[in-house]
Parts: C-alpha cells; structure tokens; sequence
C-alpha cells in the first residue's frame, strides 16, 4: 500500500495512539492539537511541587496496552513502570450497613476468591453466586474483546464471521436487560450491588439503563484488578508522544483546525490557525480524534457530515463532572489510592443526572483518587494529592472553575460540599482546614477547553443505542479518506477504548475486516 499524507486532528490519548499506528504503517502524518500540551482530557497540572493527573486515573485492560505496545514494536515493560494496588479500591457508604458491625469502609482487592470472601461476610450464600458472577463476567469480557471492540463492522461480513457467531450466544441475551436488574436478582446487600454496579459509570451511564453486557466490566476491576503508572497518567501520555516522534509524527501543538475540506467527496484538506496565521495542510486521509458533535457541526460544511441535527437532539450524553485538585498537608491514612463514596439513594442520584430534571445529586456520589498512596513524586514529603470528581448533569450553565476559590460561584460550592462531604464520611474532619493547593474544573471548562458536547466530561452514554457499532461511526458515511477516533466515537470511553478507536482506523485503511486484535507485523 502506498503511503498517504494523513492530518490527525487532536492530540490526546486516540489522536497520538491513531498517529502513533499509522506512522508506523509508513503513512507521512502530521498531528495538530489546539492547546500548548499534548494529552486532551488526560491533562496534566502542577503546582506547589503538586503533580496532578486532571483526567483518567483507573488502570483497567491491561492486555489492551500490551497490544497497543506490541504493534508499536515495544513493550508496557518498557514503557511503563506499573505498580498493583492493594487494596484496588476502598469504599465508604453514607449508611454503614445493613448489620451491626460492619465497617463503613470496605476495602475491594482481587481475585474471584478474595472478592467470594467479602461478599459471604456481608452476604451470606453470595460468595457462590459472586464466583458464577465474575466467570459470566470474565466469559463476556473475552468475547467482546475477541469478536466485538477491535471489529470495524465494515461490512456485512463483519456480522456474519465465525468470532463473532460463536460470541453472540453469550452476548445477545445480555442486551434485553438492565445492568442493574442483572445485578439485583442475584444480590440484596445495597453496598455489594454498587461495587458490582459502579462500573457503570466509567462507561458515562446509569447502572439501571446501562445493559447487563456491561457486567463485563467486573472483570477487570475484581478479577484482574486495578494497576497504577508510577509518574501518573502523564507518563502514558508521554510515551506516546515519544513513539509518535520517534515513528515520525509531525506533533503541531498551539494548531487550531477550523475547517476540514472535501472535494468531489473526498477529504482534501485541513485548515488550521497557528500564531494567528490561518493555514492549510493538503491530505489524503483525515482523521478526527476530537469531540465528533465539533468536528460533525463546525469542522465539516452540511453535506460532509455523516449525522443529522435530530441525532444530537437525541443523543444521551455522559455525565459531566467538578473536579476538584488538592493538595494536602499531612497524611491522610483514611484514604488509599482510589475511593468510592456511595450513597444511600442511588435512583436519585442517577436520575439527578440523567433524568428530565437535571440538578446536583444530594448527596453525590463521590470518587476520590490519592495517587500520592502510592507515588512520592506526584507531592512534597508530608502531603498529600488528592483528585476529586463529582459527577453531575452536562450542563456547562454550571460554569467554569478555577484556582484557589476563583471559580464560578456553583463549582465553588460543589467543591466546598464535596470537601465536606470526604471529611465527614471517612472520618477527617479538618480536611479543608489542611488545603493547600486548591483548583477546580467545571462543565463549562470541558465545553471551553476540549469542545465538548454539552459540557460532558465523558461523551455519549453507553446505552444499549449508543454502544458498539450503533454508537456511531469510525469512518464517515459522506466523505471518504476521513475517520473518527476517541471517547466521543466506536467503541466508547476510557483509555484502553481510544487505543482501540486508533487501531480500528487503522484497520480501514488498511481494509482489514478482521474482528479481533490486529496481528503484529
């Protein structure tokens, strides 16, 4: 095949990892991201001798950046440096527990063994059910990433091949229920039902409407358990950038793209401004690894886009978040490297979210993470970074956050509740007295920094219409030579799915057709 001049629109984790597998295939790619980092939503920032990771922060999939390594012609070993947590999570819940003595705190390892154990101690005859449990999961899990994630669906054959026949019957039946309902008829504990529902979040959605497939997920936190980068997520991002570079990826940072022009329906070229110099770069394939609803209705002009407005009307959308960045002085010997705090009501919370009367949870449920458990190089000796996310409707009418106290008055007071909220329920009541370093990030700066539809933090929900192949598309149904890549297109969220949107483009260039993980060549 011969090589192609290939523009990839955005530098985070799927346009590096998109440039990254092109390069190599020996196309000449350019990358061009607007801000002056690389990295998008899995942002970096430091202040104080504070090193924050401001996105992704669970380690999940491993065997999908082993892969990823693997057809970059190196290793994870090589790249990064992974340390195991133990336990994988703690989590606290508003009311401790349906039985005298049972702690507020649970903590969460892994290995189906280990997690049988607890759950028999909260539950018992649940440690029986929870092994069955995980090996369905474990079984689901094997067949979406064999027959269903790498798969293109580039034509019909792509339905029809023995991977994905043999898959079906244990993934069809799956879809017809709720993840929450697959979970409630085998579990009564309210606590055990949310560490095997909170999954659900990651994927941007509702346990009650996300389908039963997504049980899948427990397997990676519960049976495989959950890993750490020593350095942080930045150092992911950072070995991309490298292998790009060293591919021979053309990285532009401070590169605005404002136009993607097609001629007789073919993608032409990029136009971009860079030190308010409007420019153009000609190309032959384009891929865009940036929010779709941008790069759909501002990127492309009518007639090149693949969607109609009434799909964005309907689209269910992610959640999206305040942020909260601390640092800490003193220990916080309460709080291991992840957190969950869950409450009581978690239809409210969830219908808070997503349902017809958006408002902030109250309580929310909250995820804690304090990378510093485990890594000395993120904070000074004797403190603590904490990352604090609080998932709320996407709306970016709530605003934008800032340092110190300087953001918009309802992010200030999320901020405030949810500091108060860890305090009291894990027991530090002079949490906020021991700040620091303080910032937040708000809905509006998701809109603002990364054009994000309605201010999600995360993309579309992963509803049983917006998963798979009917999440949208992975090349574009008008234009031909331009492609999707991201959290906002196929397969969906997280940093194991955006390495996977980078091979699945691949793969159409390549016009492979296969359902699983490409060979390495």
């Amino acid at each position: 095949m011969s090589a192609s001049r290939v523009v990839v629109v955005g530098g985070g984790v799927s346009g590096l990892a998109t440039a990254c597998l092109l390069a190599r295939d020996g196309h000449k790619v350019t990358l061009l991201e607007r801000s002056g980092e690389l990295g998008g939503r899995a942002g970096a920032w430091e202040h104080g001798g504070f090193a924050f990771d401001t996105g992704p922060s669970w380690y999940l999939m491993p065997e999908v950046f082993d892969h990823f390594y693997r057809m970059m012609g190196t290793s994870t070993d090589e790249q990064l440096d992974l340390v195991p947590l133990e336990p994988g999570y703690r989590v606290y819940a508003q009311t401790p527990g349906p039985r005298h003595g049972v702690p507020a705190a649970t903590d969460v390892g892994a290995g189906a063994d280990r997690v049988a154990a607890l759950f028999e101690s909260r539950e018992p005859g649940s440690g029986a059910r929870v092994h069955r449990y995980l090996a369905s999961a474990t079984r689901t899990y094997r067949a979406a990433v064999s027959s269903f994630l790498y798969n293109p669906f580039s034509s019909w054959r792509s339905f029809t091949s023995a991977s994905v026949l043999t898959a079906a019957p244990a993934v069809l039946p799956l879809l017809v229920r709720s993840l929450w309902s697959f979970i409630s008829r085998r579990f009564s504990d309210p606590l055990l039902r949310k560490i095997l529902g909170y999954p659900a979040v990651f994927l941007g959605t509702s346990p009650f409407e996300a389908p039963a497939l997504y049980h899948l997920m427990s397997h990676m936190d519960l049976v495989d358990g959950v890993q750490y980068p020593m350095g942080g997520f930045r150092s992911f991002v950072s070995s991309l950038a490298e292998l790009a570079r060293a591919a021979g990826v053309e990285i532009r940072t401070g590169s605005d793209v404002v136009r993607i022009a097609s001629e007789h329906g073919r993608v032409s070229a990029v136009e971009f401004v860079q030190d308010g110099r409007r420019q153009r770069l000609d190309a032959d394939i384009v891929v865009s690894a940036i929010d779709e609803h941008h790069t759909e209705t501002v990127l492309l002009a009518p007639n090149d886009r693949s969607y109609r407005p009434r799909r964005w009307r309907r689209q269910i959308t992610g959640p999206s978040a305040v942020l909260v960045l601390l640092g800490i002085r003193g220990t916080l010997p309460e709080l291991p490297h992840h957190t969950l705090f869950f409450s009581d009501d978690w239809r409210e919370n969830f219908d808070a979210i997503f349902g017809a009367s958006p408002r902030v949870p109250q309580p929310p449920s909250i995820y804690v993470c304090k990378p510093s458990a485990t890594d000395d190089a993120v904070a000074p000796a004797d403190h603590e970074n904490v990352f604090v996310l609080v998932p709320l409707p996407p709306d970016p009418s709530i605003g934008h956050g800032g340092t110190a106290r300087t953001g918009d008055a309802r992010v200030t007071a999320i901020a405030d509740a949810a500091v108060a909220q860890i305090g009291r329920w894990a027991g530090i009541p002079d949490l906020d007295s021991r700040i620091v370093v303080r910032r937040t990030i708000g809905p509006a700066d998701f809109e603002s920094d990364f054009n994000t539809f309605r201010g999600s933090a995360l993309g579309p929900a992963h509803t049983l219409r917006q998963s798979a192949f009917l999440r949208g598309v992975t090349r574009s149904r008008r234009v031909s030579g331009l492609f999707y890549a991201g959290a906002t297109s196929v397969p969906g969220v997280g940093l194991p799915m955006c390495l996977i949107s980078a091979e699945l483009v691949l793969k159409h260039v390549r016009g492979d057709h296969s359902a699983g993980p490409s060979e390495v060549r």
